[in-house]
């Protein structure tokens, strides 16, 4: 692979009181890696040379000002700030909280302007991140704003995809929100992305139910039956491999799930608790939906080892490599189908 042909994956560095830092220094320690990326770290030399003296890490990092100075075969930082940085791992703060959101825009405006291709996010702290300028609940509802197309929290690893009818919802607020258009809208989504991202032709979508044994008839609730299974028919009506809905409690025990190429579930932690049961460390957060590629780490902050130079970067690894694939699956279907165009064109 040439040089100018390398994806440039741009990462924010999260929490900086978390394991964040740690996970990151961890994944480029391989030099082997540069073959298959650039990185570019969205903090500051001083913060990274920190770290690196904290965790022994040999690392060599190239410190930028501008985006036009990334070098390829290198550990690129871009210096989004000066200053030194109060770092205490295992703790929250607010100051804290700031610098991970200076990251985090800096890296979503060079993703917007195409400086960079793929966009992985190390984690957050939901809580300390909140400002009158800020007020996300994280970073899915954050990228839905500031990039193209309907974002929709998508779980994944190799042999197995969740992704969400409803995300950042209280749990008495979500059969409220589901509503037949937004059934239409996240199952179009995630085909979509299996399709362009994944490379899955027809896909086969499974979709859990809102309620306890899907309503027990409405015994249990009535909306499995007025919104769930007329809309999830219709939608099987016009050809598309979609079926439900499904009694989550036995679902996943059964091994039902690896019947199908994705599981959206109705709300978060019916979908994430057998996500990361079943996957924990090798689990990928992948924004689907949008113009632009982002994933991330399928854990939190972990403040409790934060420090101890104990994280492991299996996930962060995943959600670098699974951006780098995405990418190029993305620009394989694009390339594919401007052919298909060009040659349909050609017969008129």
């Amino acid at each position: 692979m040439r040089k100018e042909e390398k994806i440039k994956v741009g990462i924010s560095i999260g929490d900086l009181n978390g394991i964040g830092g740690e996970i990151i220094l961890k994944t480029f320690e391989d030099n082997r890696v540069l073959e298959f990326c650039t990185p570019v770290i969205f903090a500051s030399i001083k913060t990274l040379a920190f770290l690196k003296k904290h965790f022994h890490s040999t690392i060599n990092f190239h410190g930028i000002q501008r985006l036009d100075q990334v070098a390829h075969g290198k550990v690129n930082v871009v210096n989004v700030w000066d200053e030194n940085v109060n770092i205490v791992f295992g703790k929250e703060d607010l100051k804290i909280g700031e610098y991970a959101i200076k990251s985090l825009e800096a890296a979503t405006k060079a993703l917007k302007n195409d400086a960079i291709d793929v966009l992985v996010t190390a984690p957050i702290n939901k809580h300390n991140i909140q400002s009158e300028r800020f007020n996300f609940p994280g970073h899915t509802d954050y990228l839905a704003k500031e990039l193209e197309g309907n974002s929709l929290m998508f779980m994944v690893t190799s042999s197995l995809k969740v992704g969400l009818l409803t995300d950042h919802v209280p749990v008495k607020e979500v059969s409220a929100h589901i509503t037949e258009e937004l059934i239409i809208s996240k199952i179009e989504t995630i085909s979509t992305s299996l399709q362009k991202d994944f490379g899955i032709r027809k896909p086969k979508i499974a979709v859990l139910g809102i309620n306890p044994h899907t309503g027990d008839n409405g015994v249990i609730g009535e909306e499995d039956d007025t919104i769930m299974r007329p809309t999830l028919k219709a939608i099987k009506d016009k050809g598309n491999l979609v079926f439900g809905p499904y009694a989550a409690d036995s679902f996943f025990g059964s091994d039902n799930y690896k019947n199908f190429d994705a599981i959206i579930a109705a709300y978060h932690d019916q979908g994430l608790i057998p996500f990361k049961t079943l996957s924990f460390g090798q689990g990928v957060n992948f924004t689907a939906g949008l113009n632009k590629v982002r994933t991330s780490p399928d854990h939190g902050t972990a403040y409790e080892i934060a420090g101890k130079g104990v994280a492991d970067m299996g996930s962060f690894n995943e959600a670098l490599f699974s951006g780098i694939q995405i990418f190029k699956n993305r620009a394989a279907f694009e390339k594919l189908n401007a052919n298909v165009l060009k040659k349909q064109s050609k017969k008129i």
